[in-house]
């Protein structure tokens, strides 16, 4: 990218000039300010050559989208997929989940970008792969027998870690649901941002579907298996822990916290909340699609067959992502 950082900087410099910044508004800024967040360059990010920082599923191919849209219809059956539009949420820029495909059970299709509103009415299928986890989050830290938010300062022309001196409102209200004692120094990645995004979602009028791919933990997990945190980054395939290095030239992300949204969900009272493994939702609800890829290349070297065991099998991406969908 084109010198970012000295734009960045100055930002955040002038932002911390009535003082520290929490985390959430730190990486809201190094990540979509207006000409010079990081996915607000128009440069490719997503995909497998060197010059990339990450690949998802969805940029596979054709392997990922035969099977999301053979799961929704399954899902939705025949005739509600024919009266329904699929709505992509957060696609890379000049992209879309549908493109590799000549044909959709779907009556019509839409893209909605990063920064977008989300707007959706009628009978839809709402998609999203690893839009959740790009929303800014909160760092917190057990101190002295106490929930710590950490902060980002402006000192001698760098960025620097700080402890807040008192949680933001947010951090405040979110800490009367987390355990009043915990091993000191438990680092907790809040993501607080997911929970807002899927609220402005759920309160529109539509019916149908609700696929959202990405990777999380359960509250439980978080606060248990995870003591250093899930915060990281990614620059040129190479995961990172210093969310304060290379501001605007690389991705910052931390796994999502999937219980709060199943709860929403159900208080949106939507049908068969489930979540499972990226692999037993493609295995159990793509069946068809996966069973056509693997008989139709049956003998011979298939791409497309190495790409489907790619998304399921459990040492790849079959564990590692999770999917959270429900009917309503």
């Amino acid at each position: 990218m084109t010198e970012p950082q000295p734009q960045i900087l100055e930002i955040v410099r002038q932002k911390c000039a009535s003082g520290p910044l929490t985390y959430r508004d730190y990486i809201d800024i190094v990540l979509y300010a207006e000409g010079c967040g990081y996915y607000r360059h128009p440069e490719v990010r997503v995909g497998r050559s060197r010059d990339r920082d990450f690949y998802t599923a969805e940029s596979l191919g054709a392997v990922f989208a035969k099977l999301v849209v053979g799961a929704a219809a399954e899902l939705l059956g025949a005739e509600l997929a024919a009266e329904s539009t699929f709505i992509e949420i957060a696609a890379e820029p000049g992209q879309s989940l549908l493109d590799p495909l000549a044909s959709t059970p779907f009556a019509a299709s839409r893209v909605l970008r990063f920064g977008e509103p989300l707007e959706a009415t009628g009978p839809v299928v709402i998609f999203a792969n690893e839009w959740l986890d790009a929303l800014p989050f909160h760092r917190l830290i057990f101190i002295d027998g106490e929930w710590r938010e950490r902060g980002v300062h402006f000192e001698s022309g760098a960025l620097r870690e700080t402890l807040l001196e008192a949680p933001s409102p947010a951090v405040q209200k979110a800490i009367r649901d987390l355990p009043p004692e915990i091993e000191e120094g438990y680092q907790l990645d809040l993501p607080l941002e997911t929970e807002a995004a899927l609220q402005q979602l759920l309160t529109q009028d539509w019916t149908g579907l609700l696929l959202l791919f990405d990777y999380g933990k359960t509250r439980q997990a978080l606060l248990q298996d995870c003591p250093n945190g899930t915060a990281r980054t990614y620059y040129r395939h190479q995961q990172g822990n210093d969310l304060l290095e290379r501001p605007g030239e690389c991705d910052i992300t931390c796994d999502i916290c999937w219980t709060p949204l199943q709860a929403q969900l159900a208080a949106a009272e939507f049908e068969d909340i489930t979540l499972e493994s990226q692999e037993s939702f493609l295995v159990k609800r793509a069946a068809p699609a996966a069973e056509a890829i693997v008989t139709g290349t049956a003998g011979i070297f298939s791409a497309e067959r190495q790409t489907l065991m790619e998304l399921i099998h459990p040492a790849n991406m079959g564990q590692r992502f999770q999917v959270l969908w429900g009917r309503r």
